[in-house]
């Protein structure tokens, strides 16, 4: 199976190459239109700020690639948020894959901290990348926006209101939280996407 990681201006990429080695398998990391249409799975992983991340994969074209693709996607953290309509991060317009904005997380009482930061559970809705869950699973979130629950939510969670901590839309998958961060369970959600 060849896995491909999408390859632009975002941190903590490599963590997730050392996921899939832990789980066997070798991915490439790549920029390249031929070689990410050629993956039978990819990932658009990435930790960074939604307008010049924008700005960046619209002047390198990948913005049209990743909307193209047709195999499995699987977005993480700032990935899934640049896979919504728009981002109040910048007011930045994203990829448009899931018809929903990225809002900012606004605090209501004082021990309401801004980043969502830390170990949280996630409820699973469909079924798709949490095959196996039978009851709520922690997972590790670093987050400041976050995207509403809406008709595309594949798992919820809640930290100062309920929102997506999965989204699922046809062959594009993504995760507010980091799976190659969660130890055990984000494996099995690594897995379960590979499994597709």
């Amino acid at each position: 199976m060849k896995v491909a990681i999408v390859r632009y201006n975002a941190g903590n990429i490599h963590s997730v190459v050392h996921a899939l080695k832990r789980l066997g398998v070798e991915a490439v990391l790549t920029d390249d239109s031929a070689e990410l249409g050629s993956a039978d799975k990819v990932i658009f992983p990435g930790v960074g700020e939604a307008s010049t991340t924008m700005k960046y994969l619209k002047e390198h074209n990948l913005d049209k690639i990743i909307t193209g693709l047709r195999q499995p996607v699987l977005g993480i953290c700032l990935g899934q948020q640049l896979m919504c309509s728009h981002s109040e991060e910048g007011d930045a317009d994203c990829l448009g894959i899931f018809d929903v904005p990225v809002l900012k997380f606004q605090p209501e009482r004082h021990e309401d901290k801004v980043p969502h930061m830390g170990w949280n559970t996630i409820e699973a809705v469909d079924r798709s990348l949490f095959k196996g869950f039978d009851k709520p699973e922690f997972v590790y979130f670093v987050h400041s926006f976050y995207v509403p629950v809406c008709e595309w939510t594949a798992a919820e969670t809640r930290y100062i209101l309920p929102f997506s901590a999965s989204l699922h839309k046809d062959n594009f998958y993504a995760t507010q939280f980091h799976p190659e961060k969660s130890g055990a369970i984000g494996e099995r959600i690594l897995q379960n996407f590979l499994d597709i």
